[in-house]
């Protein structure tokens, strides 16, 4: 198929344009910052581009990856969140409807699951996050917008017919976490991997099988995050001595993190569950903290990709 990919010039776009051709689709990339999968300049608010695009190229699906994000709040006023996020998804699918596509794939985020009552942790156990978890409370226009993407995604389905799968995906960002500095940024991520984060790569993935999967399906939402070994029975114990729990199933984690210099959470807030993924999808992250257990056990390169430099490329020299 000939895909539309938004976002192409960003941290997915570059595994994932790739990935798509490996496959055997054509892609154009549309982006605001230019990249070498990058065909398009401009942005998915622009709704004469966004129509000129599938008039021009012949476009049949789209991945949908563009956005404004978290870090972007220090950057842009809330208007350009709404601008980019909601009106820009709203143009890409009201013209993948009038084309008479078959399928939409659409990059969410389990940010919008996180209250400001759940990002605090104040509670006595962990908090299981799946599909059904709610009321959804985002704490920020970052939040608010991809939770209106999504509805307007669904709304499409209903209205339009167009078969839309959204993928909340978990972090696979590569630079460090710009709130949190206790630990070094690749401790923090092989721990994440717990309960909270994905790499690029099985975020790549998730889109190909849900570009696949989209027309059996209709129209879901799910999870995309590494397979947690934990159960909801875990989470009391969790929240107030995580080490021991992560032990109980992986029993050399503390020696191969001493060995490291690392440290194990000794409290977890929140664990993602991506297992409707799995259901739905037939999709399953193949990295994950066991992976990165076995890379410590054999002195091999972590597998998860951590770059402390990395700027988004709309941030970038390119882009001033």
């Amino acid at each position: 198929m000939h895909i539309l990919l938004t976002g192409s010039s960003g941290w997915l776009g570059r595994f994932l344009a790739p990935l798509l051709r490996a496959n055997g689709h054509q892609v154009t990339g549309l982006d605001v910052a230019p990249g070498v999968d990058t065909d398009v300049a401009g942005s998915v608010a622009d709704r004469a581009l966004v129509d000129r695009t599938f008039a021009e190229r012949g476009i049949e699906a789209v991945i949908h990856g563009g956005a404004l994000h978290k870090p972007d709040i220090a950057r842009y006023p809330a208007q350009a969140f709404i601008d980019v996020n909601v009106a820009g998804t709203l143009n890409l699918l009201e013209a993948a409807a009038k084309a008479g596509h078959d399928r939409f794939v659409f990059t969410s985020t389990t940010s919008l699951m996180i209250s400001q009552a759940i990002r605090d942790e104040a509670g006595d156990a962990a908090v299981w996050l799946d599909e059904a978890s709610g009321p959804l409370e985002p704490r920020n226009i970052y939040g608010v917008t991809k939770l209106a993407a999504e509805q307007l995604c669904r709304l499409a389905w209903l209205n339009d017919g167009l078969n839309c799968i959204v993928l909340r995906t978990s972090r696979f960002f590569p630079e460090d976490d710009d709130t949190h500095h206790a630990l070094s940024g690749e401790n923090m991520k092989a721990n994440e991997l717990l309960n909270r984060r994905l790499t690029v790569e099985d975020a790549a993935r998730a889109h190909l099988v849900a570009l696949e999967k989209a027309p059996e399906i209709g129209f879901d939402t799910c999870i995309v995050s590494a397979p947690t070994p934990f159960s909801r029975a875990d989470c009391s114990e969790l929240k107030h001595d995580a080490a021991t729990v992560i032990t109980r199933h992986f029993p050399d984690a503390p020696e191969l993190y001493r060995a490291k210099g690392w440290e194990l959470p000794s409290s977890i807030g929140r664990i993602y569950d991506a297992a409707r993924a799995e259901q739905r999808l037939g999709f399953r992250c193949e990295t994950g903290f066991a992976e990165v257990l076995d890379t410590l056990r054999g002195g091999r390169p972590l597998p998860f990709a951590h770059d402390p430099s990395y700027v988004s490329p709309k941030e970038g020299p390119a882009a001033a």
